[in-house]
């Protein structure tokens, strides 16, 4: 998940820096009543916590995740097999046979380790496009929301580094409301399956 928090902090950035150039290339709006009219926060981690769009993805990211995870634990076993046989069968064998398993085991070993970081990377990957989707889509929503209600700015709440905040300038339940309406009906089309990039 560290990777994810990077993400979000660099796209929390990105996210601020688009709404103050929407804000100034329009008019500014009508002062609102009371001072909380102004300035209003997002909470972006709780968005994609909460929204519908945001799930869906962290459950496409899971699955992922579960087929990697299966293919990992049948080379584990594998190796486990292959352990257990040279630990019984070792002092029976030649030098030469032994030294055969013992190399066999070792390009094992390599090869399950470099799919372990193929699938790392890819998984990262995909979580990174799948989370600049949502944040594109809901950066969208904010400037809409901030234009309906009239605010001057709307900031991230933690990459904006908000050391107080009042409950009511919190607009980020809203805008997953917002966010939940826009979203098409039905199960979001699934990534297409790509396979990590084979080492020779």
């Amino acid at each position: 998940m560290k990777g994810v928090l990077k993400f979000i902090v660099v796209l929390s950035a990105s996210l601020a820096m688009t709404m103050s150039m929407a804000q100034a290339q329009s008019p500014p709006p009508p002062a609102a009543s009371g001072g909380l009219g102004r300035i209003a926060y997002i909470d972006v981690q709780r968005v994609l916590a909460r929204s519908a769009a945001g799930v869906a993805a962290r459950e496409q990211l899971e699955r992922e995740k579960a087929t990697m995870q299966k293919q990992m634990d049948g080379k584990r076993i594998e190796l486990e097999k292959l352990r257990e046989e040279m630990e019984k069968k070792g002092a029976l064998l030649t030098a030469d046979a032994r030294r055969d398993r013992q190399e066999q085991f070792e390009r094992k070993r390599r090869d399950a380790a470099r799919l372990a970081d193929d699938f790392q990377k890819e998984l990262e990957k995909k979580e990174s496009l799948l989370l600049q989707k949502v944040l594109q889509d809901v950066s969208g929503i904010i400037e809409r929301v901030g234009k309906e209600r009239n605010y001057y700015m709307i900031v991230e709440k933690r990459g904006a580094g908000v050391v107080y905040a009042a409950p009511d300038a919190d607009l980020t339940d809203e805008v997953i409301r917002a966010f939940d309406q826009q979203a098409p009906k039905g199960p979001a089309p699934a990534a297409p399956a790509t396979g990590p990039a084979k080492k020779p």
